[in-house]
C-alpha cells in the first residue's frame, strides 16, 4: 500500500501538506464527511494517481475562513489523472486511462442527473442537492489536491481523453476542463453571449479570465473585464481583452469610452460574495456591488451569467444579512429591465467533451489565457499565500512531477 499526501485547510489564512489515508471504495468518517456518507460504498469508483490538480478561487474562500469548512478538511476538487484501481462495477474506464474530473459529484441515477443538471444530483449529498470534492457542505468527499483520490460513479462522471500522449502534451490546458474552463464558459453561454456581443465580465481571477477566452471563442466582438488588480488585468489584455480599472470609478463611464455606449449585451459575474465596492469603495467589501452594476448596464432584455460563488453561510461577512447569504440587491431594476439571471455550479458534463475538443484540435490556449504554472504539491501553501495576495496565475499542483516531464 503506498502512502498519499494532500493539502489540509489548519485554520484561517493555512494549509499544509498532510499524509492522509490511501483511498478506498467505502468512505469514512473524517473532517467535514457527512455522517450520513460514512460507511457508503463506492465500487463503481475508481482511484486515481492525480497528473494535475488545481487551487481554486472557491478554496481560497474557505482559506480565508469565509466559510463553515472544519479544520482538517482536504482540500481540492479540479482533477486531472490516471486510473490505477477501478472497482468492482466499473465497466468501461479501464487502468491507465488518462481522464478530467467534473468538479460537481453526480450520480448518473437521479431526476437532476438525467435531466442535465449534474451540478445538483439528488443522491451525492445528504444535506442538499449538489456535491464536490474537498468542498465545506458538500457531502464530505475527500478533496483531490492529493497524490490520489476516489472518484465515485466513474463511467458516469469521467471524461477520457482519447490518446494518452496527446493528452499528456497538452495537460495544462486540459486540467481546466475539471472546472474554470467549464464554468467561465457557462457563464458567458448563460450571458447569452454569441458572435458579436459585447461582453462585460466581472472579476480577472482565473474563472473571469477562463469566461473572456469563452467569450472570444463563442463569437464575442468585444470581451471587456472588469477588477482592480493591475497584475490580472494585464493579463485579460495579454489575449485581447479590454479592461476597466473598477479602483477608478463607475464601469459605465469606461464602457462607455471603449464601446461608445454606457452598456453591454451580455454580463457576467466571476467575482460572488467577497466582492469589493467600485472607485472610493474598492478598499471597502460590499457584496451586491457586482451583481447591482451588471443590472445597471446590461442592455434591457439581456441576461447575466453568475458563476460567481454566494453561499449561505459566511461568518466574516461584514453584517448579519450577508452573513446567511442575504444581499441588498436591486431586483427591481433587474425585473425592469426583463433580464435573465442563471446561479448555481456549472454543469460540467454539459460543456467538458466540446471544450476538450477545442483544446485538443487548437481552437483555444486556455492555459495561457489564465497563466497555469505548475508548482509541486508541497508548494501548494505557498501557491495560496500567493494567490491570495492577488497573483496572477492559476496554481497547478504536480503532485507527482509528471507535468514538468511534459
Amino acid at each position: 500500500m503506498t502512502g498519499n499526501k494532500a493539502v489540509a485547510y489548519i485554520g484561517k489564512g493555512s494549509v499544509e501538506v498532510q499524509e492522509i489515508e490511501y483511498p478506498g471504495f467505502v468512505l469514512h468518517d473524517g473532517p467535514g464527511v457527512n455522517k450520513a456518507n460514512v460507511g457508503r460504498e463506492c465500487h463503481h469508483g475508481v482511484i486515481l494517481r492525480n497528473i494535475a490538480t488545481n487551487i481554486c478561487g472557491s478554496d481560497q474562500h474557505m482559506v480565508r475562513g469565509r466559510t463553515t469548512a472544519p479544520e482538517g478538511l482536504v482540500l481540492g476538487h479540479e482533477i486531472t489523472g490516471e486510473v490505477v484501481e477501478t472497482g468492482r462495477d466499473v465497466e468501461f474506464v479501464h487502468t491507465g486511462d488518462i481522464v478530467s474530473v467534473p468538479f460537481n459529484i453526480a450520480c448518473g441515477r437521479c431526476r437532476n442527473c438525467k435531466e442535465g443538471k449534474t451540478g445538483i444530483c439528488l443522491n451525492v449529498n445528504p444535506d442538499r442537492p449538489g456535491s464536490a470534492y474537498g468542498y465545506v457542505d458538500m457531502g464530505g468527499w475527500v478533496g483531490g489536491q492529493a497524490e490520489y483520490v476516489m472518484v465515485p460513479y466513474a463511467d458516469w462522471n469521467l471524461l477520457k481523453f482519447p490518446d494518452r500522449d496527446q493528452a499528456l502534451a497538452k495537460i495544462l490546458d486540459l486540467t481546466m476542463l475539471s472546472d474554470i474552463f467549464p464554468t467561465g464558459f457557462h457563464g458567458c453561454v448563460s450571458a447569452g453571449v454569441t458572435v458579436g456581443s459585447t461582453v462585460y465580465i466581472a472579476g480577472a481571477g482565473p474563472v473571469g479570465l477562463a469566461a473572456a477566452a469563452s467569450a472570444q471563442l463563442l463569437g464575442a466582438a468585444v470581451v471587456i473585464v472588469g477588477d482592480l488588480n493591475a497584475e490580472r488585468l494585464a493579463q485579460a489584455r495579454s489575449f485581447g481583452c479590454e479592461t476597466v480599472d473598477v479602483s477608478q470609478g463607475d464601469p459605465k463611464d469606461q464602457l462607455n469610452e471603449i464601446l461608445g455606449v454606457p452598456e453591454v449585451d451580455c454580463g457576467v459575474d466571476a467575482v460572488g460574495f467577497e466582492a469589493r465596492g467600485h472607485g472610493r469603495d474598492s478598499a471597502t467589501e460590499k457584496p451586491a456591488t457586482v451583481l447591482n452594476s451588471l443590472m445597471d448596464f446590461t442592455r434591457a432584455g439581456g441576461a447575466l451569467g453568475i458563476p460567481g460563488l454566494y453561499v449561505t453561510g459566511d461568518p466574516g461577512a461584514a453584517d448579519e444579512a450577508a452573513r446567511e447569504g442575504a444581499l441588498s440587491l436591486r431586483i427591481g431594476l433587474g425585473w425592469a429591465k426583463s433580464h435573465a439571471f442563471t446561479t448555481g455550479q456549472c454543469p460540467v458534463m454539459r460543456y467538458h467533451r466540446k471544450l476538450m475538443m477545442a483544446i485538443l484540435h487548437d481552437k483555444v490556449q486556455i492555459a495561457k489565457a489564465v497563466n497555469a504554472t505548475p508548482i509541486p504539491l508541497v508548494e501548494a501553501p505557498r501557491g495560496y499565500h500567493e494567490f491570495d495576495q492577488g497573483a496572477a496565475r492559476k496554481y497547478v499542483l504536480d503532485p507527482h512531477g509528471m507535468l514538468s516531464r511534459n
